[in-house]
C-alpha cells in the first residue's frame, strides 16, 4: 500500500515494515545487553501509540522481566496541545527496579517529562527510555532518550500504532502526511 486517506488527509508510505523491525532488532539486542544484570526490569509502554512498537520489541527481549502499560493523551489531530493527562495508570510496585519507558515516538518530550517526573516519587532504581520514532528537531527537553529505533524529522506520520483521530493504527508500515 502506497498511500492511504484518513478523514481529511492523505498520506504516504515513509517507513516500511522491514526497516522497522531491522530497527526494532539493533535496539532490542542493546536492551538484551544493557539490562541483562537488573532484577526483573519493568517496561512501561504508553498507550495507545505504543501498543505495536511495545508488542514487537518484547518478543525479542530475552530478559526476566514485568511488561505494564499506562495511558497518556497529548494530541488533538496532528498536533500536541502541550497537556498531558493520564488516563489509565501504573498499578504495580518499581521501587528499587528499572524501569524501560517504551513510547511510539518523542518529540516535543512533554509525555516523557510528565511520566518521569511522576515515575520518580515511586522510587525505581533508574528509568531509560525507549522510543520508536525520535524527532530530534522538536525534543527540547534534558531527559535523555536512552534508544531510539528512528530518528526522523518533525513530520507527522500514521501507521504502526500511530493515528490521526484515531484513525490508521493497524497499517504495519508508518505513512507520512503528503
Amino acid at each position: 500500500m502506497e498511500r492511504i486517506t484518513l478523514q481529511d488527509k492523505s498520506f504516504r508510505t515513509y517507513i516500511p515494515h522491514s526497516e522497522i523491525d531491522k530497527a526494532i532488532d539493533q535496539v532490542a539486542s542493546k536492551l538484551n545487553r544493557d539490562l541483562k544484570d537488573e532484577d526483573r526490569p519493568v517496561f512501561i509502554g504508553i498507550l495507545n501509540g505504543s501498543f505495536m512498537f511495545t508488542a514487537d520489541l518484547m518478543k525479542k527481549i530475552n530478559l526476566n522481566c514485568v511488561v505494564t502499560f499506562v495511558k497518556l493523551a497529548s494530541y488533538s489531530g496532528t498536533t500536541s496541545t502541550g497537556n498531558v493527562k493520564e488516563i489509565l495508570g501504573l498499578g504495580i510496585d518499581i521501587t528499587n527496579r528499572t524501569v524501560v519507558i517504551v513510547e511510539d515516538v518523542v518529540d516535543s518530550g512533554s509525555t516523557i517529562v510528565k511520566l518521569v517526573e511522576d515515575l520518580k516519587k515511586r522510587n525505581p532504581k533508574q528509568i531509560k527510555i525507549c522510543t520508536l520514532l525520535f524527532k530530534p528537531d522538536a525534543y527540547k527537553e534534558a531527559i535523555p532518550i536512552d534508544y531510539a529505533c528512528l530518528s526522523i524529522p518533525n513530520d507527522f506520520v500514521v501507521g504502526y500504532g500511530l493515528d490521526y483521530n484515531d484513525l490508521g493504527r493497524q497499517y504495519k508500515d508508518l505513512f507520512v502526511i503528503d
